[in-house]
C-alpha cells in the first residue's frame, strides 16, 4: 500500500480539516485505532501496515491539523510506502529528499538538523533515533524516521527562532 503525501493538504486518505469522525472513517480500512484526548486536543493512533500514523486534532480538537507517519523501526521493512512526489520517504536518503524538495522550489530549513522542516508547504521531518541505523558523517540517521504533513503556516513559529 502507498500513502501519498500531498502537503499542505493531505497524507493518504486523511485531509487536513477533516473532523474526527471523517478521519476515523478514512483510516478504518487500515485496521484498529485508538483515540486519545488531552484537554482540547485529540490524537488518533493507527497504523498502515507497520507504518505508525498519528492524526493530530490540535487546539480545539475539532479538525485534523497534522498527520505524522513513523518509520517502522530497526530490522523491519515497511509494508506500506510513504511517498512524497514519488520518493519513498523512509527508503530515500534524507539529503536526497531535501535536495529534490529544493529543486521543486521549496526551502528546507535544516537549522536544527534532527528536525528539518519545509515552511509553507508544511512538512516536518525527524532524523533522530536511538536505534542502530546507518548514519551520516554528522551522526544523523541517513533516512528520515518520521514525516509530518500540516497546514502551510504550521511551522511559522520556528521561522521566528532564527
Amino acid at each position: 500500500m502507498d500513502i501519498v503525501l500531498d502537503p499542505p493538504r493531505a497524507a493518504g486518505p486523511v485531509r487536513l480539516g477533516m473532523s474526527l469522525d471523517e478521519a476515523v472513517a478514512a483510516v478504518a480500512p487500515w485496521g484498529p485505532h485508538e483515540i486519545e484526548q488531552d484537554d482540547d486536543e485529540k490524537t488518533i493512533y493507527t497504523s498502515c501496515g507497520n507504518v505508525r500514523v498519528n492524526i493530530l486534532l490540535e487546539e480545539s480538537g475539532e479538525s485534523v491539523t497534522a498527520v505524522e507517519l513513523w518509520w517502522p523501526g530497526e530490522g523491519r521493512e515497511a509494508d506500506a510506502r510513504v511517498l512524497l512526489d514519488g520518493d519513498d520517504v523512509f527508503a530515500t536518503p534524507a539529503e536526497d529528499l531535501f535536495r529534490r524538495a529544493a529543486e521543486r522550489g521549496w526551502t528546507v530549513d535544516t537549522s536544527d538538523p534532527e528536525y528539518p522542516f519545509v515552511p509553507g508547504v508544511s512538512l516536518g521531518f525527524t532524523r533522530r533515533t536511538s536505534q542502530e541505523v546507518p548514519r551520516t558523517a554528522q551522526g544523523l540517521p541517513v533516512h528520515a524516521t518520521s514525516v509530518l504533513v500540516a497546514g502551510e503556516h504550521y511551522y511559522d513559529f520556528r521561522l521566528t527562532d532564527h
